[in-house]
């Protein structure tokens, strides 16, 4: 972390000193802090005291500097900077130290001969005496005041010389803990007003907050919680959608789901797991990719469970788009929809086809980002124009994903600008696909007499 410290009279910083954080054997620059200097001249001050004032702020930057660079560091070593109240402490405690080092130096340095001059508490002088009544004057109010005496102004209050590295690194520690767990610093000040123990983490590059948790169920709780302190009600102004990723959950030496590090599940834990869920929680309105796709028995099982009251969505568990197409089979596995992402050889006609497919089976089209994608916003059109019903876009982080939530903004003001604006159906579980699969035969057999896909899609005659 570095401390730069600034005259709040000045427009020049002086040149940053690192406050080093070691990670093994190397040093980390984390962040920087300003800190305005405590010295003021009045405007129109004589020369010798600017002068003087401005040599006294030279010499309290010198130690702060010094300070920071030497003896506070010391003090400073080992501490991790989440630990807000210990640094704090270790602060006030080497503050005090340098106080007591001041007192004494300035003791020595006082000459035995030179008396200690202890202020007497100020006595109120006697009033003065009244004013002679002249003849036929009455009496009045304002003859009966008295005057005070205007009391002298109180000396300034001492300052060490050096005393701004105590605030300048408590910010810059602070600082340093917000920019290290991608949390806003005035959510780590606020959790240090309230006593909260602040949610250490990291964001993954998908945009997701990685945090360590105690039970399945925290950040379920944790999200209800903030849900509650903005006015939100989960299941009516908030769904929530899980991304189970069960193919990177699967651990194969033991053929179990490592659910949490060394939690293991079998299938059958697995899906009480899911009911459990869903029966605890009915803000959840989709489960993504909750088993492999290797595990059909599970997917059916699964479907069968819980497909009246959530999606079953297949993501990573689906073939690919000209796999689909090619065998014109979207109920493998058995889900509500399946997660379609414009990549390779994907054309603009394969996610027309694609489409229609998934309409002619009463299944939802869900446009979801890849891991390599790009800040092109291509893909939110894609998913409007297509009539899909849910955009898989990730956390809200990083330009890539900005740049999509911005262009999802953007089209619907000009959709409610136009008066083309539809309006959204409520979140419907039956098990549809049930009717779907009576017609997937039929289905199947009308593609054969076709000529080709896209014959399917456009008119052979224009």
């Amino acid at each position: 972390m570095g401390l730069c410290i600034q005259d709040k009279k000045s427009d020049h910083n002086t040149p940053p000193h690192l406050l080093e954080t070691r990670q093994g054997l190397f040093q980390q620059y984390i962040c920087s802090v300003v800190i305005p200097a405590h010295f003021e001249v009045p405007e129109n001050a004589l020369p010798e005291v600017v002068d003087a004032e401005e040599a006294k702020r030279q010499l309290a930057v010198t130690t702060a500097v010094q300070w920071v660079n030497e003896s506070m560091t010391e003090q400073l070593w080992g501490l991790i900077p989440f630990n807000q109240a210990e640094v704090d402490s270790r602060l006030r405690i080497f503050f005090e130290n340098k106080v007591q080092e001041d007192k004494e130096r300035r003791e020595l340095e006082r000459s035995p001969e030179e008396p200690v001059l202890v202020p007497s508490p100020l006595m109120p002088q006697p009033p003065p005496p009244p004013a002679p009544k002249k003849k036929g004057q009455k009496q009045g109010r304002r003859d009966t005041l008295v005057e005070k005496p205007v009391l002298p102004a109180e000396p300034p209050e001492p300052i060490l010389h050096g005393s701004m590295a105590i605030g300048a690194v408590s910010l810059a520690v602070i600082k340093a803990s917000a920019h290290l767990t991608s949390t806003p610093l005035y959510m780590s000040i606020t959790s240090l007003k309230h006593g909260q123990q602040p949610i250490t983490g990291k964001m993954s590059h998908l945009g997701c907050l990685n945090t360590n948790y105690d039970t399945i169920e925290q950040p379920l709780l944790l999200i209800q919680g903030v849900c509650s302190s903005l006015g939100l009600e989960l299941g009516t102004n908030l769904h929530l959608a899980i991304n189970c990723a069960a193919h990177e959950l699967m651990d194969y030496s033991k053929g179990k789901y490592e659910v949490m590090v060394g939690a293991h599940k079998n299938m059958a834990e697995m899906m009480e797991l899911y009911v459990d869920l869903i029966n605890k929680y009915p803000f959840i309105i989709a489960l993504i990719d909750p088993f492999r796709k290797e595990d059909s028995e599970q997917w059916d099982s699964i479907y069968t469970a819980l497909a009246s009251r959530c999606y079953i969505i297949a993501g990573a568990a689906s073939r690919s788009i000209s796999k689909v197409l090619e065998h014109r089979n979207t109920s493998t596995p058995k889900s509500h929809g399946l997660i379609i992402s414009h990549t390779n050889q994907t054309t603009m006609s394969d996610l027309v086809e694609i489409s229609h497919l998934l309409d002619s089976q009463k299944q939802l089209a869900i446009f979801g980002s890849t891991e390599a994608e790009s800040s092109d916003d291509s893909l939110v059109d894609l998913a409007v124009g297509l009539g899909a019903r849910f955009i898989k876009l990730g956390g809200l982080s990083r330009g890539e994903r900005v740049t999509k939530y911005n262009r999802l903004l953007t089209i619907e003001e000009e959709l409610i600008q136009s008066g083309t604006w539809g309006f959204s159906e409520e979140h419907n579980f039956s098990s549809f696909q049930e009717d779907a699969e009576k017609t997937l035969e039929s289905t199947a057999m009308m593609a054969e007499e076709t000529l080709g896909p896209l014959e399917s899609i456009f008119p052979t005659e224009v």
